[in-house]
């Protein structure tokens, strides 16, 4: 599996650890996010957000963290740039102190952000 950018980003203890995948379909997307899961057995959890072209297709995923507090925010910012065939995972490591909603829209949008800014 190869990512283009990869980022680390700790924050109150937790471990982000940002992918970011220039991808065609779902498959492409699917099979990714299982190699992250074999990789990363002890995360907490593997939030991600996919924009492909064509047929057109967005998706955003919290993996357990609060609803809209994950997927959503890494969904935005790739709405923002305006890129499409793209994939963008965020495996985090819970490191004992709650970041709360705001915290955690922040930190994953920063996140994503952070990817994009190494292209």
């Amino acid at each position: 599996m190869e990512f283009k950018n990869v980022v680390e980003i700790i924050e109150k203890k937790s471990k982000f650890l940002g992918y970011l995948l220039e991808c065609k379909s779902e498959t492409e997307i699917k099979q990714a996010l299982e190699f992250l899961k074999k990789e990363h057995k002890k995360a907490t959890h593997i939030c991600y957000a996919c924009r492909l072209k064509s047929p057109f297709y967005e998706k955003a995923v919290d993996d357990g963290e609060p609803s809209g507090t994950a997927g959503r925010p890494i969904l935005s910012v790739l709405q923002k740039k305006d890129v499409s065939d793209v994939c963008v995972f965020i495996v985090r490591y819970f490191g004992g102190i709650k970041l709360g909603a705001g915290g955690l829209v922040r930190i994953y949008a920063k996140t994503t952000s952070e990817l994009f800014k190494q292209k």
